[in-house]
């Protein structure tokens, strides 16, 4: 039981690296981990870019919506894919990269016309959670214990939860819109979401060192880098809406 709830990330299980060691040839490495996550950043980044000046171009949101629907689905089928697949997570995860980057550009573009500026201040806000997270987890601050672990786990399965009871109710017009307003429940609640998001990073990163580890194959790199921009992208997309709440207040 306890090796299934290291982490809330789908795609990272304390047994996702124990079952791929053991099968020879060369081993993972945290620093490839690493550069495979930079790549599909990249990857991200420009897609995102690509869908974002054709928003900006046309001016027309229905000219992206495609990309976006695209995305999205897409994303969501090789992230699937990837998991069960891991072994094909050098092709998977790049894919699942230019996907995902589809979708956040065009998403990013419409919050961007409501708030001028917001998306360049998720970005950075996302990116220096990342690092501060990281130098957290690098200097024992937070101890990665069974405690921690569940607390964590029990925290993101409570969120998934809530959004998958608001996205279904809503077919009913049942909304909850303190929550989602810029009232200060609803800023709580975004603040709270941001603060697990950020926390599954400490997850990721000590589920990636134990990978190196175990010895786990080299493709598990690419692996690696696909679990942390499954974390990234919530982490992002909760900072947009987060914003989108206190500027609302104004």
């Amino acid at each position: 039981m306890a090796d299934l709830i290291k982490t809330s990330n789908p795609a990272l299980r304390q047994n996702t690296f124990r079952d791929a060691a053991g099968f020879g040839g060369e081993s993972m490495t945290v620093s490839g981990a690493v550069n495979k996550a930079g790549i599909l950043m990249l990857l991200c980044v420009a897609s995102a870019a690509w869908t974002w000046n054709r928003f900006f171009a046309t001016g027309d949101p229905s000219s992206v919506a495609p990309m976006i629907m695209i995305g999205g689905i897409g994303g969501f089928v090789l992230a699937l894919v990837t998991i069960f697949k891991k072994e094909w997570s050098a092709i998977t995860a790049p894919l699942y990269a230019l996907a995902e980057g589809a979708l956040l550009g065009g998403i990013s573009a419409m919050f961007e016309i409501k708030y001028k500026g917001i998306a360049i201040q998720a970005v950075m806000l996302t990116f220096g959670t990342l690092v501060a997270m990281l130098l957290v987890y690098r200097s024992g601050i937070i101890k990665v214990n069974d405690k921690f672990r569940i607390g964590v786990v029990a925290a993101t399965g409570g969120i998934a939860l809530f959004y998958l009871a608001q996205f279904i109710l809503g077919f009913f017009g049942i909304t909850f819109h303190t929550v989602n307003s810029g009232s200060p429940i609803g800023i709580g609640f975004s603040l709270l979401v941001v603060g697990i998001a950020a926390l599954n990073l400490v997850l990721d990163f000590d589920l990636i060192e134990q990978g190196a580890r175990y010895n786990a194959p080299k493709y598990m790199e690419w692996y690696s880098g696909f679990a942390l921009m499954v974390t990234l992208i919530w982490l992002y997309l909760e900072m947009l809406r987060l914003l989108a709440k206190f500027r609302s207040r104004d």
